[in-house]
């Protein structure tokens, strides 16, 4: 039965009326020096707005943008996206995210308040006390990158099975040989959780599969507003039973399960994470979220398993010139890295649950023509990061490999149980040294045949929609085969984002330049949004970074081939 969720009031800031009385017109910055968190308040005359200092795309603080006249809008720090204060919108890039907006209030001497309005968390209604729990009664076993086998009762549950062909078109394969009964294992399940639409959670490959032994296996999505099954009617897939269920509401399986999906506070409209609850013991699996459920998640629970890879994203190794030499990019992979590293081991430690797992990224480059990604976009280690949380908390750490099982009863009873966790046999194939590319490439390649790269309208029309411009950049896209050698009758064009303009020659002013040489069939992916992250980035050499949306849905039904 869907609960009613009360609303309840945060004080997040408290200022002074001296303090009050200081405001300056337009942006001020403002930190609780309790709490250490950060605040922005914008003032026009007698009216004020107010937010968290906190970047939507990847939680970057904001500063001052020097390059706004009109003392309006921010900067942020780690990827130079751009918000208007004035309007809590976001002008880089446009038309994407809105700032969420704080309650700003008065108190009785004048001094002012940062209300936060927030549901309770939601997975505290109708709470249940954990009970014993019998040896061998609650088992998770890992099958490859975020796919778990959750043995519940005589209740079997999966999670984002990614288990045969790539992902990301051919630019993912899976890192570890998956056991050699997935496809068993996924056909006796009682129900599947899919997280979000990117292909290494549904895998439409391996759902085909399933779908052909069950196409009635019940599956569970969050209620998104990008539909994770979108394309599954084009997909040729035939699932017949797939539930939409709504965020923060227990879906009961039997008296003894339940579980709940919530969203992410950066990409609600997309990304979801999952609480499965088995007698009162509850395993969250935060898996691709940036802020599971806005930053409030349950905090001692018996499991918890994330991502913890990085390395999802080409910036900046497709880009050359300028500060974009070799040192640049390795200094910017480490750093990268060294900052999902502490932001994972930091929420491990404030969260404290009984067990840790690091998942959802094991995955590797693994096709000839991306040799050079592999190479440079280096991944975290998950040891490197159980290490890191083992430092700074007393949190059992596991890093699974295919086939290994937890026995959850064991490890919450006596973590050195030998039989706590079982690994696979000896001799067990645990990295995979081959994949069938073949049959996939086909697919993909035969996409690029589509009609619609027939007409070079179809340029003009995804920059268009993308909608970015007044910017005084000028892009270069030439399309090449795989060595990076111009593709016969490929396309060659300039992007004036200034007046979002397609000249025949760079203009005579002044300008920033991008050129980029880009394989024709990811070139394909590029401009139809495929991409790791839902964004497309592209850098120019000085300081600031551009973000294209993903088309709508519609523009991407020429891809649903990509899919199989």
């Amino acid at each position: 039965m869907e609960q009613s969720i009360e609303q309840t009031t945060e004080i997040l800031l408290h200022l002074s009326p001296i303090e009050v009385a200081n405001l300056k017109e337009g942006i001020n910055f403002f930190r609780n020096k309790n709490t250490g968190k950060d605040y922005i308040l914008y003032k026009n005359k007698n009216h004020l707005r107010a937010c968290k200092n906190m970047c939507k795309h990847q939680g970057g603080l904001f500063i001052k943008d020097i390059e706004d006249l009109d003392g309006r809008s921010v900067r942020c720090t780690k990827h130079n996206w751009k918000l208007d204060v004035s309007t809590m919108k976001y002008i880089n890039p446009p038309s994407s995210f809105c700032q969420d907006e704080l309650v700003v209030e008065m108190d009785e001497e004048n001094g002012l308040l940062l209300l936060e309005l927030n549901p309770p968390n939601p997975w505290d209604s109708e709470p249940r006390a954990p009970e014993h729990l019998a040896f061998g009664e609650v088992q998770i076993t890992y099958l490859a990158h975020a796919c778990m086998d959750l043995k519940l009762g005589d209740k079997r549950m999966v999670f984002d099975p990614w288990l045969i062909g790539p992902a990301f078109a051919r630019g993912w394969w899976l890192l570890h040989e998956p056991p050699s009964d997935w496809l068993e294992r996924l056909c006796q399940a009682d129900l599947i959780y899919i997280s979000h639409m990117h292909s290494d959670h549904l895998s439409y490959p391996t759902l085909k599969k399933l779908a052909e032994r069950r196409p009635d296996i019940p599956i569970y999505v969050g209620n998104t507003e990008r539909p994770v099954f979108w394309n599954l009617n084009q997909s040729g897939v035939q699932l017949t039973n797939i539930n939409v269920v709504p965020f923060g509401i227990w879906q009961q399986v039997d008296k003894n399960l339940r579980f709940m999906i919530l969203m992410d506070g950066i990409h609600p409209e997309m990304d979801t994470c999952i609480i499965v609850e088995y007698k009162g013991h509850k395993i969250l699996n935060t898996v691709d979220c940036t802020r599971p459920n806005g930053g409030r998640l349950p905090e001692k629970v018996a499991l918890m398993m994330s991502d913890f890879a990085g390395g999802a994203s080409g910036f900046p190794m497709t880009f050359s010139g300028g500060k974009f030499t070799e040192e640049w990019k390795a200094e910017f992979i480490k750093t990268e890295r060294k900052k999902l590293l502490n932001y994972k081991a930091r929420l491990v430690k404030d969260l404290q649950p009984r067990i840790y797992c690091p998942f959802a990224g094991y995955f590797v480059e693994s096709h000839p023509s991306d040799k050079y990604i592999k190479e440079t976009n280096i991944k975290n280690d998950p040891n490197e990061l159980n290490n890191l949380i083992k430092k700074n908390s007393d949190v059992i750490t596991w890093t699974p490999r295919p086939g290994a099982t937890l026995d959850l009863s064991r490890m919450l009873k006596d973590p050195t149980d030998s039989k706590g966790i079982i690994e696979p046999p000896n001799g067990t194939k645990i990295y995979k040294d081959s994949w069938d590319f073949g049959p996939y490439l086909k697919v993909l390649n035969a996409a690029v045949e589509d009609e619609i790269f027939l007409h070079s309208s179809w340029i003009k029309e995804y920059f268009t929609w993308a909608g970015f411009k007044d910017y005084n950049l000028v892009v270069r896209m030439i399309e090449t085969n795989e060595d990076f050698s111009p593709f016969p009758g490929g396309y060659d064009y300039l992007v004036d984002f200034l007046d979002l303009s397609f000249p025949k020659e760079r203009p005579s002013r002044e300008h920033s330049y991008e050129e980029n040489m880009v394989p024709v069939v990811d070139l394909l992916l590029l401009q139809t949004g495929w991409v790791p992250l839902g964004l497309l980035q592209i850098c120019h050499p000085t300081t600031s970074l551009i973000c294209f949306q993903t088309p709508p849905r519609s523009k991407l039904s020429l891809l649903q081939t990509l899919c199989l």
